[in-house]
């Protein structure tokens, strides 16, 4: 699974996509799709991930209190 880095638009590869998932985690690991070699992996902060399309990531993978909020 692929998201984005809001602050630039680069593609992040996700290697544990139930990290992302996962409203309690605030980093998740991922590897930088940037250039033509294979990045090595790193901590990613969700709030600066959005899909590839521009679209926020869901608050119920982001805050682990969305349901006491609604």
């Amino acid at each position: 699974m692929f998201v984005a880095d809001k602050n630039n638009g680069h593609l992040i590869e996700v290697l544990n996509a139930s990290a992302l998932f996962d409203p309690n985690l605030d980093r998740i690991e991922g590897r930088l799709h940037y250039g033509e070699e294979s990045q090595d992996p790193e901590l990613f902060a969700k709030k600066d991930l959005a899909f590839p399309s521009g679209e926020s990531l869901p608050v119920c993978w982001t805050d682990p209190e969305f349901r006491r909020k609604q």
